[in-house]
């Protein structure tokens, strides 16, 4: 039987990787991970999720004070924002976090951290600084970076992504945003709040292009309203620097029309991410890639069975939570020999804008496009006493049910979105009866009483309805309505 020096091997210290390295080595598991650059966190810790909420946070505040006469305050006036101010707090905030995923936690763990790049040099065993390394199994979370599209001019620009925005210190005057989906909405909403004059271009004719328009289209209206220029149903054709004024020239999509130009003193590259597939000899593993990524099987298995692949790298879902779930799947397969299998349909996601979006399960897209039977019920923010008195009634909550009554999905527009939408991925992937929800006693007044009155509406025209009265009458002599608008 071979003999290998780890009984798991991990590339890649994001999400995914940190997951099944703590689980791993806590399990017993001889447990080695490398990660190429210098730290440990990832995308996610050092220029993804962390810093953006962050940022967005900020921008909130500023936003919130700037809204004062709203609440019957004075109104205020506000300085310019020093940037580098707030790229130092979020600086901060990384620092503290990064305690949590030091070298020093994982190896008091169990789990070996090495740094630099791996070469695979077959499907056991890779080279790091001429050192062979072997492993029984092996996990691959390299995670994703930025795509960046071939247009004209571009690498005469010093363009932004998320990789580098973070490290800026001027708040520009004008920023243009390339990309109308999560990450670009996030950044163009938070610089807008914080000064900067935004333009956000976007090839679809919606934003969120994803998710039902009836939601993009809420969101839409805010960001203009806060005065985010958005432009869709535009390509970009080339890019010029103009002293150091920068000007994007796009058209429509519909070919005829005539050109149109952008200017503005920064530009956000936001137009999806690609896999770390590169720079780790992974052919000589005999693990198979492609442009979307590393296919896998549902236990994360890619075609090599004993090499798993979490993550963004998989081309999946490319989300921070989901990494961390395919991660446990691939532990529990690797190291704990249980074929348990991902599944998908129970997992949600989030865009932290202002209002957030938050989705699980079938939307109407999704739901057409399956060919499902559905019904759509309604619940709106500005019906919610706690939106009301917290000046947040822009949004709704509305979720998808099968004739039969079954939950099929739930969207939400509102504040704190990404926390309202817990109740019903916990509801669907438990399979609790849309009338437990209903029935459930909400403290009042809260923002999740939005749920309970959308889970009611199912129930309401049933239990109201005329033959309902009928019976009633006719079992204890109900006399019927006290009051007609008619009369008065």
């Amino acid at each position: 039987m071979p003999v290998y020096d780890y009984d798991l091997g991990i590339i890649g210290g994001g999400a995914a990787g940190l997951t099944a390295a703590a689980g791993a080595a806590q399990f017993g598991a001889k447990s080695l991970l490398i990660e190429k650059t210098d730290k440990l966190g990832g995308d996610c810790l050092h220029c993804g999720c962390v810093p953006s909420k962050t940022l967005i946070r900020t921008a909130g505040v500023w936003n919130l004070a700037r809204r004062s006469e709203n609440f019957g305050l004075p109104p205020l006036s506000l300085p310019p924002v020093d940037l580098g101010q707030v790229m130092d707090r979020i600086k901060r905030v990384i620092d503290n976090i990064q305690y949590h995923d030091s070298v020093e936690r994982f190896c008091g763990l169990g789990a070996k951290i090495l740094f630099g790049l791996p070469q695979f040099q077959n499907d056991h065993e890779v080279s790091l600084d001429g050192k062979r390394i072997s492993a029984k199994s092996w996990i691959i979370a390299t995670g994703s970076r930025p795509v960046i599209p071939p247009l004209e001019g571009l690498a005469d620009v010093p363009f932004w992504t998320n990789e580098n925005i973070f490290m800026q210190r001027i708040l520009p005057t004008r920023l243009i945003v390339l990309g109308g989906g999560p990450i670009g909405l996030e950044i163009a909403q938070a610089f807008g709040r914080l000064g900067s004059e935004v333009t956000v271009v976007e090839f679809f004719d919606q934003i969120l292009g994803p998710e039902d328009r009836d939601l993009a289209d809420i969101l839409r209206e805010k960001l203009e309203y806060e005065g985010v220029r958005i432009l869709t149903g535009r390509k970009a054709l080339r890019i010029e620097l103009h002293d150091s004024t920068i000007r994007l020239i796009l058209t429509p999509t519909a070919v005829s029309q005539q050109a149109y130009t952008v200017e503005g003193d920064a530009i956000l590259i936001s137009t999806g991410r690609a896999p770390n597939v590169e720079d780790m000899n992974l052919a000589a593993s005999g693990v198979v890639s492609t442009v979307r990524g590393i296919p896998t099987d549902e236990k994360m298995r890619t075609n090599i069975p004993h090499i798993y692949a979490c993550g963004d790298v998989n081309g999946r879902l490319p989300f921070t939570h989901v990494a961390g779930y395919e991660a446990g799947i691939a532990l529990a397969n690797a190291v704990l020999h249980l074929p348990r299998k991902a599944d998908y349909s129970k997992i949600g996601w989030c865009t932290y804008t202002d209002p957030e979006v938050a989705s699980f399960g079938f939307n109407e897209k999704r739901a057409l496009k399956e060919g499902l039977d559905y019904t759509v019920y309604e619940e709106f923010f500005a019906d919610n006493d706690r939106a009301l008195a917290e000046g947040e009634e822009t949004g709704k909550i509305k979720i998808l049910l099968s004739p039969a009554g079954k939950l099929l999905g739930c969207q939400i527009i509102g504040a704190y979105a990404g926390e309202l939408i817990h109740e019903w991925i916990l509801a669907g992937k438990s399979g609790v009866r849309l009338s437990t929800l209903a029935e459930s006693v909400h403290i009042y007044p809260t923002l999740s009483e939005i749920s309970k009155r959308v889970a009611g509406r199912f129930y309401t025209d049933k239990i109201f309805s005329n033959r309902t009265k009928s019976i009633l009458k006719f079992l204890f002599n109900l006399k019927g309505r006290a009051c007609n608008p008619e009369e008065k």
